[in-house]
């Protein structure tokens, strides 16, 4: 027995020695299959005859149409600043020419869009192939069979944005407390593969499996297993013998571990998951303060070469929920401070650039979070690409909101949440699975099978459920109004895990008066409510900023593992003419005086190398009212000293009031006796050192404009639809801001690059803001600014 293990694990040693020598050259022997950006090269038309049949959009030549060229990802309709009226609702359509080469004869073929809002029909060559309904998560349309090599092909895509109550959310948008958009606002990709490949986990319909699915087990700082299951399709008429590889680098491409399948057969039109255990010595765990990431590379192979390969990243942790230690990370607990966040921008609505998904995630990380929920839908790819990549926890929620239909509602809703689980289930930074209509009255037995169809398409590794209803779900997830002032969740102590997943508006708006939000509109007077614009003031936006620190304070009183504050950027809703303003940064992604307050909230970290955790101090006054004599500091820091035009008004610790005893950093308050115009400087110590100084001055006459645009982490990049904010601030002659400023700003831009919306805008609160869209050229964008009376500005920057 103790020769044939030796035999045994000699053969083993042997076996991977193997195919640590044979992996480079069978990696480099790359696959005939494309993964084709087809974003591109699209044409549009809206508001035409619905009733006219496909055949009739085909070829331009034929019918006269006012065709658009455009490229996705795209809006149907460019939508005011403020939508006061209806948000645009109708029929579009899109189509498309292209060939596919005779060298791709006997692949499989397939057309997948990232999300189309909301119910997509699709032809090809003037034949119906496919009916999507949903806008928020990816279909792919198989046109293997369908499609003429060597030859121009058309698919044409009529989409509607028309609520419908059989598709999730269901409510109409008169009623719905945020906007549907329109258009196919995601990326879309054309997927040539060899009849033997990994699966699509969208199209393969299969629970657990398509695709690649990833999860840990035995997870410490010591080892942790790497388990991949790959699902490889067979499209071929013959049987064949496959097997798989499965390599894991490091950061830097450093090999760390490797491990081949052994052959197995697949019979035809038939798909078989084929599983594979990495083991990691040492390996480095995901944490929101270090998200490390590893590439994963999988090929699969048929008589020694490659038939299909995937590249992704994955994050190494283990983390639970519990009623006893709260959340816990890689062994550690951590409390959850987070946000919500609407995916929308100004005027083109859904239809943002990867990069400017990444860009709003780099601002939730730059406010201090390390938690995001998604509200109220699953949001972009790319969003949560970067939310793995900069360490951001993530809770993503299945469309609903204030609505529960039929069966076939509640069918379609199901799959919603399948096919959120497929498509994102190995992002490390999701740990809650919002499988729960929010704010939605609905049967016990449709939220036993929302839980259930998590537990059964996560049946392996960590995952839990949360609901907005205490019951079934793993975690409760309920709104600091949903319970009665003043306690609100902090007597709870029911043997369960839950977080608030809102706060800091609805209490204060409607004083917990109900869900309504149309009846209750304006019930509290506009200086008590969180919902505050930048142009309304610095005393409105330091109540906004009170009532999030009075409520975050509150909710740390309590047991629950964290909280979420509503919300991270001000948005348009379908049933108001007004911005729902209780963002802590405006619609341009302008901060607010509480974007400091949380800022402040993320422990100081002496560290050059550190983007996030730096010593921060920010002066919420803007010094220019002779009745605004108190002065708030934010700062991370464990003292502040302030001057008035270098003298010395006080040097002190953090406050210790009431709305402050259980903050990680509470602000600094200092009551000034007598106004005095010029310069308060404020500077920051930490253990007795000065760490960071910053000066706020009373600003003189309006004179000049200084540009800038927001980068965010993110380059501006030409030919993928990339927008950037361009802010044009108006100053006085020193430079310094003039806040209540408010006349028109007009712009001219030179370039490759055009205005999205209006190119004259009044300011709000001193900054004029544009979105600008890159073309599909590299090269130098110069943007010009001119303002009555104040000297113009040019700002030049490059799109790469």
């Amino acid at each position: 027995m103790k020769k044939y293990n030796l035999q045994k694990s000699i053969y083993q040693l042997i076996n991977v020695i193997v195919v640590l020598f044979t992996i480079t050259p069978v990696f480099s022997q790359q696959s005939q299959n494309e993964i084709v950006n087809f974003n591109a090269n699209w044409e549009f038309v809206k508001d035409v005859d619905t009733i006219l049949t496909a055949k009739h959009f085909e070829r331009c030549k034929s019918v006269e149409l006012p065709w658009e060229n455009v490229s996705l990802p795209h809006t149907a309709n460019i939508e005011p600043l403020v939508i006061t009226g209806n948000q645009w609702q109708g029929y579009c359509f899109y189509r498309k020419f292209f060939k596919i080469p005779k060298k791709f004869a006997g692949k499989s073929i397939v057309i997948q869009f990232d999300g189309a809002m909301q119910i997509a029909e699709v032809f090809l060559n003037g034949k119906h192939i496919s009916t999507h309904s949903g806008g928020y998560l990816p279909f792919a349309v198989d046109i293997t069979d369908k499609v003429n090599l060597d030859k121009e092909n058309c698919i044409l895509v009529r989409s509607t944005n028309i609520e419908s109550p059989l598709v999730p959310p269901g409510r109409p948008l008169a009623d719905l407390d945020f906007c549907y958009y329109s258009g196919i606002y995601r990326n879309a990709y054309l997927i040539v593969k060899d009849k033997l490949h990994i699966s699509n986990q969208i199209l393969t319909r299969k629970v657990a499996g398509g695709g690649i699915y990833v999860y840990y087990s035995n997870v410490s700082s010591v080892s942790a297993i790497v388990n991949v299951n790959v699902d490889v399709q067979n499209d071929d008429l013959n049987a064949c013998k496959t097997n798989v590889i499965c390599a894991l680098t490091d950061s830097l491409g450093k090999l760390v571990a490797v491990s081949e399948s052994e052959l197995l057969p697949i019979e035809p039109n038939m798909n078989r998951t084929i599983s594979k255990n990495l083991k990691i010595e040492m390996p480095i765990l995901w944490s929101p303060e270090n998200p490390y990431l590893y590439n994963l590379t999988i090929k699969v192979i048929r008589e020694n070469k490659e038939t299909d390969s995937e590249n992704i990243k994955i994050g190494i942790h283990t983390f639970s929920f519990s009623s006893a230690n709260g959340f816990e990370l890689n062994g550690s607990k951590l409390k959850i401070r987070g946000t919500n966040r609407h995916q929308e921008y100004p005027y083109i609505g859904n239809a943002l650039s990867d990069n400017a998904q990444y860009r709003d995630a780099y601002k939730i990380k730059l406010a201090g979070f390390n938690f995001v929920r998604c509200s109220h839908y699953p949001q972009s790819p790319a969003f949560l690409d970067a939310c793995d990549e900069l360490g951001i926890l993530v809770m993503e929620p299945t469309p609903g909101w204030q609505f529960f239909g039929n069966d076939e509602f509640q069918k379609n809703s199901i799959m919603d949440i399948r096919n959120m689980v497929r498509r994102d289930r190995n992002h490390p930074s999701i740990i809650l699975w919002e499988a729960s209509l929010n704010e939605t009255e609905m049967e016990q037995q449709f939220i036993e099978k929302a839980h259930q169809a998590i537990k059964e398409e996560l049946p392996f590794g960590e995952n839990y459920t949360a609901g907005w209803v205490d019951t079934v779900y793993d975690v409760f997830i309920p709104a600091r109004q949903h319970a009665t002032p003043p306690d609100y969740w902090n007597k709870d102590k029911k043997a369960r895990p839950f977080l608030i997943a809102e706060y800091g508006d609805w209490e204060y708006y409607a004083d917990n008066a109900g869900f309504n939000q149309k009846e209750f509109a304006n019930l509290t007077s506009e200086e008590r409510t969180s919902r505050q614009l930048r142009g309304n003031g610095q005393k409105r936006l330091a109540q906004q900023a009170l009532n999030y620190q009075e409520s975050h304070n509150d909710n740390l009183k309590g047991n629950a593992v964290g909280d979420a504050n509503w919300l991270m950027f001000d948005y348009n809703r379908g049933y108001a003419n007004d911005l729902e303003s209780s963002g802590i940064m405006d619609i341009f992604r302008l901060p607010k005086f509480a974007f400091y307050f949380y800022q402040s909230q993320s422990n100081l970290q002496l560290n050059e190398n550190s983007k996030f955790h730096k010593p921060m101090i920010f002066i919420a006054n803007y010094w220019n009212d002779s009745s605004s004599t108190q002065v708030k500091v934010y700062s991370n820091c464990d003292g502040v000293e302030l001057k008035c035009n270098g003298q010395l008004i006080a040097r002190q610790k953090p406050d210790l009031d009431v709305n402050s005893t259980n903050l990680a950093h509470p602000p600094f308050t200092f009551n000034i006796a007598t106004f005095n115009n010029g310069t308060l400087t404020a500077t920051g110590y930490f253990q007795e050192k000065k760490t960071i100084e910053t000066s706020i001055k009373t600003e003189g006459k309006p004179s000049g404009i200084i540009l800038n645009w927001d980068e965010s982490g993110k380059p501006l990049k030409a030919g993928c639809n990339d927008i950037v904010f361009v802010y044009a601030t108006i100053t006085d002659l020193e430079g310094n801001p003039i806040h209540d400023y408010d006349g028109f700003i007009d712009f001219k831009v030179k370039g490759d690059a055009i205005i999205v919306g209006s190119a004259s805008i009044k300011a709000e609160a001193g900054i004029a803001t544009i979105l600008l869209k890159a073309g599909s050229k590299p090269g130098n964008i110069e943007i010009i600014a001119n303002g009555k009376k104040l000297e113009s500005k040019k700002l030049k920057l490059k799109a790469n």
